[in-house]
């Protein structure tokens, strides 16, 4: 069982960069191993992932949360995976993401490097640079 945690701050305002993120269609561009991604209606997302060399289809769900600037989603699968986001301002022009994520797998060297690519890539299409890494 492992918890992750990794936080990246972005030179955008949290209103635009959670408007970017609640956005089903975006998570290809930054979800490292997410090939597609569209919503099904209500929370159900229909998704195409390369994890580990494995491919899987299937359906998972994201719940945003727009008063709290944040977002929960899982798989159904029997990894026990899921995460959470959070958007938090830095004044008015920048602000700090936040994911976690549990999984039932041991892999930790593996989805830690995932997590930190996945913000990586958020901060590279938001703002142009690199992550922090935290807890």
């Amino acid at each position: 069982m492992g918890d992750y945690e990794h936080t990246a701050d972005v030179q955008r305002g949290p209103d635009e960069v959670f408007a970017y993120l609640a956005d089903v269609s975006h998570l290809p561009e930054y979800f490292s191993g997410l090939e597609k991604a569209s919503s099904t209606g209500g929370e159900e997302v229909a998704v195409v992932a390369n994890v580990e060399g494995e491919r899987y289809e299937g359906t998972a769900w994201m719940h945003a949360d727009g008063d709290a600037r944040s977002l929960r989603w899982g798989a159904e699968r029997a990894s026990g995976y899921h995460g959470e986001l959070f958007v938090t301002g830095i004044g008015d022009t920048a602000s700090r993401v936040t994911v976690t994520l549990h999984t039932e797998r041991a892999d930790g060297p593996g989805i830690r490097a995932g997590l930190e690519q996945t913000l990586a890539d958020l901060k590279r299409i938001l703002d142009g640079s690199g992550t922090e890494r935290t807890g």
